[in-house]
């Protein structure tokens, strides 16, 4: 499929005008549950998948007042995500999961104190590899500062990398793309020098990609998020949608799937967070519906059932 892009970069105001002006289905909101972690927040969860026969789901664990966290794989029991029991506990944030050549691939965010400013923490992603969770083992750490660098295995079998550079290159945060052959020629440097996509964030906002689909007819659906600051300082996160092809390097416009006011009131870790969801993952359905899981306000974990973005691009 050939994909019209306009190259329009809109800001989030543009953004969620249209998104309230299109009436998208926004229904079933729920707030996840979550037992066996003491009086610590369930954030940022990725979407549940299947590993020895049953329905994990992998979340952002840590207290209200910090930054340090854990990623604790849950599995569901009687309405409540509980601490899958054996399971390994990661010192990381923000998960996230995808398969490639038949095996599990594990990410999270790595914090780390900053070499520069001793009150500070610095980041990189991590991914883990292994045939399921209780077999993870490090597989690669990316660039040092780079957040929302996600991987999919194409249908040729090659690997599309979807990477987010920030400063001289990449301003606050933009999408860049490189394709790679094999995980073997995933380095540090192929990220660095990915090239951006172009038009798609004004300079004074950002966004990443969070979960990547592989489509019927081969694109890549972009689960990801656009975010910016208001005159107050606070923070506004949108999970947003767009298709890409690997073979083009073409893609859509963004267009977003949902916003805060269609989910449960519900904490938040800051009053300037009180407008954030950060899409964690997307459960596809037969039906042209989806089930959107979504970090709300850096405190708690919610699923919004929306009509499948992707769906559009398999006609």
């Amino acid at each position: 499929m050939t994909l019209l892009i306009k190259h329009d970069a809109k800001p989030c105001s543009a953004l969620l005008a249209e998104y309230e002006a299109s009436g998208k289905l926004a229904a079933e909101p729920l707030k996840l549950q979550f037992g066996g972690v003491g009086t610590r927040d369930v954030y940022n969860i990725a979407a549940p998948f299947e590993d020895e026969g049953e329905l994990v789901l992998a979340g952002r664990v840590e207290q209200r007042d910090s930054e340090h966290s854990q990623i604790i794989f849950f599995v569901e029991r009687d309405g409540v995500w509980m601490p899958r029991e054996g399971a390994p506990v990661l010192t990381l944030q923000d998960p996230f999961h995808t398969r490639i050549g038949g095996e599990l691939v594990f990410g999270g965010v790595q914090i780390y104190p900053h070499p520069e400013r001793p009150d500070a923490l610095a980041w990189r992603t991590v991914f883990y590899k292994g045939s399921g969770i209780r077999s993870l083992e490090l597989l690669f750490s990316g660039p040092n500062g780079m957040k929302d660098l996600r991987l999919i295995e194409l249908a040729d079998k090659s690997i599309g990398v979807f990477t987010r550079p920030q400063g001289v290159k990449g301003g606050r945060g933009k999408i860049g793309y490189v394709r790679i052959g094999s995980l073997s020629e995933l380095t540090v440097q192929a990220i660095e020098d990915a090239p951006l996509l172009d038009a798609q964030f004004i300079d004074s906002e950002w966004g990443g990609a969070n979960e990547l689909h592989l489509l019927a007819g081969g694109l890549v659906g972009v689960l990801g998020h656009i975010a910016c600051f208001d005159e107050r300082g606070d923070r506004h996160y949108y999970p947003m949608a767009f298709a890409f092809d690997p073979e083009s390097a073409r893609f859509t416009d963004i267009e977003l799937i949902a916003s805060r006011s269609r989910f449960l009131p519900g904490a938040a870790k800051r009053p300037d967070l009180a407008d954030v969801v950060f899409s964690g993952g997307l459960l596809r359905k037969p039906d042209g519906m989806a089930e959107l899981y979504a970090g709300i306000s850096d405190a708690e974990a919610h699923r919004l059932t929306i009509e499948d973005p992707f769906a559009k691009y398999e006609r």
